[in-house]
């Protein structure tokens, strides 16, 4: 069966080059962000009457529903989602600005690509992460690998030394696509009678009074209405339920925490840093081996053509 399964595994990857590419380049871009986060983040820094006062504002009628805050660039944006921008504010100044920093633009429209291309083809991106942990198992099945210093040698010694971070990578990718360890599309929320998301300034005040707002990355009423908070805390992004009653941790996403590597600091995001850069080699050596064999074969028919046209 290897002869096979070494056919499938070329061609699949040749077929899904293009797509694979773009998401495993986009990752290797968006694995610095929880990096970025957790290394701007200075305790104590942000309160909840700070917060309250830029709302304030640049949000006088109260319409915003939600806000995001971005510690790598030092803005609050107020409202937004949906397409909308929303209004940017500089945090240390107070003023409002004409929007995101450019490194937020950029992890912005990378993101994009990575889980739509840009085209409202999150189809094609679940169905390349499909291919992706197919290529995978695959390759499993082929069979120990002997190796060797060439460049065969080391696709199969990059696959087989990293394959736990190289499966994980779009194993939880489709999770997440799935709604596994995540909220189910279609779920039903709590009763009408406490689906009305609080005001900004009151979930702010419940947050403040448990936890250092420093971390706080966006604050926004969720499906069913739920206000939901979530807070990078000693290297983990973590959710919070905000309701009049208090403040209550959530279970923990591990397939999207796992996928964007954010609960355990510069380490999860070092780990993902090394996984897209395996699967980034693993795709251009691979492309390259077919190439280079391709190129072969062409030169040795040529070669015996030569000869009977002579």
């Amino acid at each position: 069966m290897k002869p096979w399964f070494l056919r499938l595994h070329r061609w699949l990857a040749l077929a899904f080059s293009v797509p694979l590419l773009i998401v495993i380049a986009t990752g290797l871009v968006l694995s610095i962000e929880p990096s970025l986060v957790v290394g701007a983040i200075k305790p104590g820094s942000i309160t909840a009457e700070k917060l309250e006062a830029l709302i304030a504002r640049h949000d006088p009628g109260g319409q915003a529903r939600a806000i995001t805050l971005r510690s790598y660039d030092g803005t609050l944006t107020i409202g937004g989602g949906r397409g909308a921008q929303g209004t940017v504010v500089d945090v240390a100044s107070g003023e409002k600005l004409a929007g995101p920093s450019p490194i937020a633009k950029l992890l912005g429209t990378t993101r994009g690509l990575h889980e739509r291309l840009l085209l409202d083809a999150d189809w094609l991106v679940i169905t390349s992460t499909a291919v992706m942990l197919a290529l995978i198992i695959v390759g499993i099945l082929m069979g120990l690998p002997s190796f060797s210093n060439t460049l065969s040698g080391w696709h199969k010694g990059i696959a087989w030394v990293l394959l736990p971070l190289v499966i994980l990578s779009p194993l939880t990718g489709l999770l997440m696509a799935m709604h596994v360890g995540g909220p189910k599309r279609g779920a039903a929320g709590p009763p009408a009678a406490e689906s009305r998301p609080m005001r900004l300034p009151d979930a702010l005040k419940a947050l403040g009074r448990e936890h250092d707002l420093s971390g706080l990355i966006w604050l926004r009423p969720m499906r069913g209405g739920e206000t939901t908070a979530r807070i990078a805390e000693d290297g983990e992004y973590r959710i919070y339920a905000v309701t009049p009653a208090g403040v209550t941790l959530q279970a923990r996403n591990w397939p999207r925490l796992w996928h964007e590597g954010n609960f355990a600091g510069h380490i999860t995001a070092g780990l993902n840093v090394v996984t897209s850069i395996a699967l980034l080699l693993l795709l251009v050596t691979g492309v390259w081996i077919w190439a280079r064999r391709s190129l072969r074969r062409r030169r040795k028919r040529a070669a015996r053509a030569a000869p009977a046209a002579a």
